[in-house]
């Protein structure tokens, strides 16, 4: 098939931009012609809480990715759109996340339409966002009731799309395959050597933008409980601040972790990544509401246990007790089950059985699931 995937991708950063290449990756492995189509303007200044939107990672290679899509330029809509159906692919892909993308993907989509050939699909990360404001409850259907189908990475997103889907689409659901890219696990010395650590300590894994809804405010209750004071363990904070550090700052100080919180607060490049995760001992999402994250999938990668919440997606695909552990998004909880992953070495029992769960979430599994929507 020819396909198009309009979505982020390089030069801008991040998950979804990580997602978008290593899908089109896959399709191209399986023969397809493949072009990704992204933004020369993602969305304003303002309304990105980073320090930059753009990668600063070499360019993905044996990719063909055309820079065009103004989000917020409605002339651009229609000019993009236009030149997408003279391409006549078999197959559009929008890959979804906010609302704020709407009007662009829709009218883009609606020019494409007319081209009578084109089975227009959205592959939707978000529905509704983590932090939702007016415009989610006003925007989306104008996305939405221009897709031939849908696609989504968790059970709890398609139960979103239907509430704004009032034609029955065609929906289907495959949980986020493995983030592969990241490079291979480092032996625990050599990575603990790379960040600096100390040999003798045990670690928790914290990694990502940190937003709100993510829950490290939890997770640094936690590690003030007793339970955790008593154990040698120090929680390494991986990823960039998305809105006010303050906070986090001072309960630190509050909780006296000063030196039991190890923060690296930068954007961890592609090619740092496998220090963060082969150094720690298990990785925590203590998020407070979620869809599905690609956290999980590079904890899969590198065959590490994960402690996650009761939220959304995530219970899905990290089996209570046997990769893991699945608690409520409560800090007492999170301290228990992390006292009772150090105090009884689950590590080795939790990774081999990680490097078996593993096998459910290749990309072919993925693709195979998205091409029923192409028939």
């Amino acid at each position: 098939m020819k396909i198009i995937i309009l979505g982020t991708a390089y030069p801008y950063r991040g998950g979804l931009a990580a997602f978008n290449e290593r899908l089109a990756h896959e399709y191209q492995n399986q023969g397809h012609e493949v072009e990704i189509y992204t933004f020369t303007h993602q969305y304003p200044d303002f309304l990105f809480p980073g320090k930059t939107q753009y990668s600063t990672d070499p360019a993905p290679k044996d990719l063909n990715i055309v820079r065009k899509v103004h989000s917020y330029n409605p002339i651009n809509w229609f000019k993009v759109g236009r030149e997408i159906a003279q391409k006549s692919p078999d197959v559009l892909v929008f890959a979804y996340w906010m609302s704020f993308m709407a009007p662009c993907m829709g009218t883009v989509a609606r020019q494409v339409r007319r081209n009578r050939h084109t089975r227009i699909l959205a592959l939707v990360h978000n529905m509704i966002p983590h932090e939702p404001n007016f415009l989610d409850k006003i925007l989306p259907p104008y996305f939405v009731k221009s897709m031939d189908g849908f696609m989504a990475l968790s059970e709890s997103v398609v139960h979103d799309i239907e509430h704004f889907d009032k034609r029955g689409c065609p929906k289907r659901f495959s949980p986020h395959p493995i983030y592969d890219h990241y490079g291979e696990r480092l032996p625990r010395e050599q990575a603990l050597s790379l960040l600096k650590l100390d040999p003798d300590s045990r670690y928790v894994l914290f990694f990502g933008f940190i937003r709100a809804y993510k829950g490290l405010d939890l997770l640094l209750d936690a590690f003030a409980d007793e339970q955790m004071r008593e154990l040698d363990v120090k929680l390494i904070v991986a990823g960039e601040f998305y809105g006010d550090s303050a906070p986090y700052m001072r309960q630190i100080k509050k909780n006296g972790l000063d030196n039991t919180v190890l923060l690296f607060n930068d954007y961890i490049p592609d090619g740092e990544v496998n220090r963060y995760f082969s150094a720690a001992d298990i990785v925590a999402q203590p998020y407070k509401t979620a869809t599905q994250s690609g956290v999980t999938q590079i904890a899969f990668h590198f065959e590490k246990p994960m402690l996650v919440t009761n939220v959304g997606g995530l219970p899905e695909i990290v089996p209570d007790g046997k990769i893991g552990y699945v608690v409520e998004p409560d800090a007492q909880q999170i301290a228990g089950a992390l006292h009772r992953f150090f105090t009884e070495n689950k590590q080795t029992e939790f990774e081999r059985n990680v490097s078996e769960e593993k096998k459910k979430y290749a990309w072919s599994t993925f693709t195979k699931v998205m091409n029923e929507l192409t028939k």
